[in-house]
């Protein structure tokens, strides 16, 4: 089981744009070599952060409309959102430490 939960577009505007807290947004598919080779990072940022931010996956070919919604180009695409708005992006593959790096700059 995923330490980072899925978000829909019937609950991202609540979980993601209401938040108190930064939220980390991991876009993702099932077929994407690198997305499953970032999940354990993703995973282990959002226990890290637990607490602090929230880390939360969409999954692009069953959320369509979010992933157009953000611009979503190429997988995998996470952004960090802060007060409702897109604060950072990062595209491609990256270690667990350059995704917690990111995340912590945004902490309240």
């Amino acid at each position: 089981m995923s330490n980072a939960a899925a978000v829909t577009t019937g609950n991202f505007e609540q979980e993601v744009l209401k938040s108190d807290v930064p939220v980390l947004v991991d876009f993702w598919a099932t077929w994407c070599g690198p997305c499953l080779a970032i999940a354990p990072y993703v995973d282990a940022v959002a226990e890290e952060f637990a607490g602090k931010a929230k880390v939360l996956k969409v999954d692009v070919d069953a959320e369509r409309e979010l992933g157009m919604q953000y611009g979503i180009m190429s997988i995998p695409t996470l952004l960090i959102f802060k007060n409702g708005q897109v604060a950072q992006q990062i595209v491609g593959p990256r270690s667990k430490e350059d995704i917690a790096s990111a995340l912590s700059k945004h902490l309240n």
